[in-house]
């Protein structure tokens, strides 16, 4: 059980940094580029807000979890 903690740590880090990407190139860049207005608000909360706190949460569960922080002490 331990192996697979250790395996899905690889995993939450990688879906960190997917979800940073998607909220950069998918999210942020359109609406700061669209030139309107009400769009600068939410691209600025993607971008400092919410990319941080999700990405850095999932990158750090998923270096416990490859540090072995999560096992099981038989």
């Amino acid at each position: 059980m331990n192996t697979i903690k250790r395996i899905l740590g690889v995993v939450w880090i990688a879906l960190g940094v997917a979800a940073g990407y998607y909220l950069i190139v998918s999210q942020a860049i359109p609406q700061f580029s669209s030139g309107r207005s009400e769009d600068l608000v939410p691209a600025i909360i993607y971008t400092f807000i919410l990319m941080p706190i999700i990405t850095g949460g999932l990158c750090i569960f998923g270096w416990y979890a490859l540090q072995g922080e999560y096992d099981e002490v038989a």
